[in-house]
């Protein structure tokens, strides 16, 4: 069973983080939200407050299948100030581990020069901040390791998209037929 983290920051896109949580738990990944600063307690963009399950500090990178970065403001901002964040990063791309990244959150991959030469998708106000990526216009981009999407509209796009490289793409087509979705 894959394992996925899903970081919340404070001011994070509170649909951006729990649809894709959703979807990736009825597919059937172990799916643990994550506090990156404070206590358990995290105040989304738009005033709801989600309980995570841990802390960064007990988060077990060496259990992890895919890394989840919400968009956001401040959210994507506290992200990328956070060292621990950076260094979960840095380690999901040294060692081939799924990163999506949606909305803002883009911009963090970007600005590390992770994206440079790679198709992948945005807020376009943060389209600047992925000068060396393709973006291509579309929703949502998975190339290689990174699976990227544009905003809050495209959060079940982005969902289904990360349960298709963690489970295949009949996984995924069964899930949109259960939701309702397709």
């Amino acid at each position: 069973m894959p394992t996925v983290y899903v970081l919340l920051a404070r001011g994070f896109e509170e649909c951006e983080a729990l649809i894709p949580a959703d979807l990736l738990k009825r597919a059937g990944a172990n799916v643990i939200l994550v506090a990156t600063e404070g206590g358990l307690a995290v105040p989304g963009s738009h005033g709801f407050t989600v309980t995570a399950y841990i802390t960064i500090d007990e988060l077990r990178k060496e259990d992890m299948s895919c890394l989840v970065l919400p968009g956001g403001l401040p959210g994507t901002t506290n992200l990328a100030k956070n060292p621990r964040v950076m260094d979960l990063i840095e380690y999901c791309a040294d060692s081939g581990i799924f990163i999506g990244a949606i909305c803002a959150a883009p911009s963090i991959l970007g600005e590390m020069r992770l994206l440079d030469g790679r198709n992948a998708a945005v807020y376009p106000d943060f389209a600047p901040k992925l000068e060396h990526a393709n973006i291509t216009g579309k929703k949502v981009e998975h190339d290689d390791i990174f699976i990227t999407a544009e905003g809050m509209g495209a959060s079940f796009d982005f969902g289904f998209k990360l349960v298709e490289v963690l489970f295949g793409a009949q996984t995924a087509t069964d899930l949109k037929e259960a939701t309702r979705f397709a």
